[in-house]
């Protein structure tokens, strides 16, 4: 049985970066980019009014002068059509290019207007003043995003304002789901009162949609080692498999057995965690990865967030699954000699709550989680503002 440092070391191991594709820009919402993003050209491209009113060369204003000729309106996406003088102003309007003579931008508001006249009037000026100079966002060259970053809506707007129509982001893998279980079925099927509802099914879904990973194969078998072996023949076609449910050690828990006959080398079997000690994880001589998942709701969830998303992450170029060292707001003690994972809750001034539930088969055990916390296999005791490693769900990429 391996450790939950050992285990992830190997998981680690066997993470090879996925291969990158082009796609237009219109498709990136959740993907992750590939490649480094560098500015273009100088951010804004040009000294740009910052709002509607009238621009006029600072050292008029320092002179006294406070009634100007307008000789020009500069609209937005428009160049002046007449320099500057002494004496005169531009009309501009928010957004519009501001000539370079013109270094100090009265609002509207504070000016009154006749015909081609205009007095302006304000308590302090400064130079340029409700201008927003060229290049004080970002230099041409500079870098603006480094690969990998998830594409975000606001990230995907900095790429359309930088011109990447088309752009590299990591492949997502080819994935397939497989549940387990004579008891399991779906949730739309009469129940009968020994049988549960395929949950699982559904968490994982989810939980790889969030990725933006669609599975190539989502089946459900029955402890039939027969049908077994037929659906993880067909699944190990595609690049990673999770299964979930049937292997532990009970006489219906055929997937260790399978897998071995199917060709898939078992890397470790057991983990010396709670919840979740029956994980497998295996890898055929192909490349596919294998994840076999225990079937208790809250040993799936747990399972996938602390060891499949590792692998993701790392296979999507970052270093591994993200996780914050956050306090404890309470006492915790364990009993046994594992590293545990159990369900917190953020929302008590900045720490960790505990919540309270009956054991990994609890099918309301995460539903008020924020993520996971850990406490170590050495650490029987936590105390209250211990500081300890907080797995957040939903939030992957902050």
């Amino acid at each position: 049985m391996k450790t939950f440092e050992e285990a992830i070391a190997i998981i680690s191991s066997i993470s090879n970066p996925f291969d990158v594709e082009t796609i237009n820009l219109e498709a990136a919402n959740g993907r992750i980019l590939a490649e480094n993003i560098h500015a273009d050209r100088d951010y804004p491209p040009f000294n740009r009014a910052a709002m509607d009113g009238y621009a006029i060369m600072q050292s008029d204003w320092e002179k006294g002068i406070r009634k100007y000729s307008v000789i020009d309106t500069i609209f937005t996406g428009q160049p002046a059509k007449h320099a500057l003088i002494s004496g005169a102003c531009y009309k501009i309007m928010t957004g519009a290019a501001t000539p370079e003579l013109a270094n100090l931008i009265i609002r509207r508001e504070d000016a009154e207007e006749f015909e081609d006249k205009v007095v302006l009037h304000a308590d302090t000026i400064k130079t340029y003043q409700n201008i927003a100079r060229q290049g004080e966002d970002t230099l041409t060259g500079t870098l603006l995003l480094s690969a990998p970053t998830r594409c975000t809506p606001q990230i995907i707007s900095l790429l359309a304002t930088v011109g990447k129509a088309r752009l590299q982001v990591y492949k997502s893998p080819r994935v397939a789901i497989v549940t387990t279980g004579d008891e399991v079925i779906d949730p739309a099927s009469q129940l009968s009162p020994f049988q549960i509802r395929n949950s699982n099914q559904y968490l994982l879904r989810s939980l790889l949609e969030q990725w933006k990973i669609l599975p190539v194969l989502c089946e459900h078998v029955s402890d039939d080692r027969d049908k077994l072996t037929a659906t993880l023949t067909n699944a190990l076609a595609a690049d990673l498999v999770i299964i979930n449910g049937a292997v532990s050690a009970g006489d219906a828990d055929h997937v260790p057995a399978v897998l071995k006959e199917l060709g898939v080398k078992t890397l470790f079997h057991k983990v010396s965690i709670r919840p979740g000690k029956p994980l497998l994880v295996g890898k055929t001589t192909a490349g596919t990865v294998v994840f076999a998942l225990p079937g208790n709701p809250l040993s799936c969830l747990t399972t996938f967030t602390i060891f499949v998303e590792h692998y993701l992450f790392r296979c999507f170029g970052f270093e591994g699954r993200p996780f914050q060292t956050i306090p404890l707001l309470e006492n915790r003690t364990k009993k046994h000699p594992l590293t545990e994972f159990f369900p917190v809750s953020t929302g008590h001034s900045g720490g960790l709550g505990l919540l309270s539930y009956n054991g990994s088969g609890d099918v309301t055990a995460a539903i008020n989680a924020n993520g996971l916390a850990m406490q170590p296999a050495a650490s029987a005791q936590l105390h209250e503002n211990d500081a300890i490693n907080f797995y957040p769900f939903n939030n992957y990429f902050k």
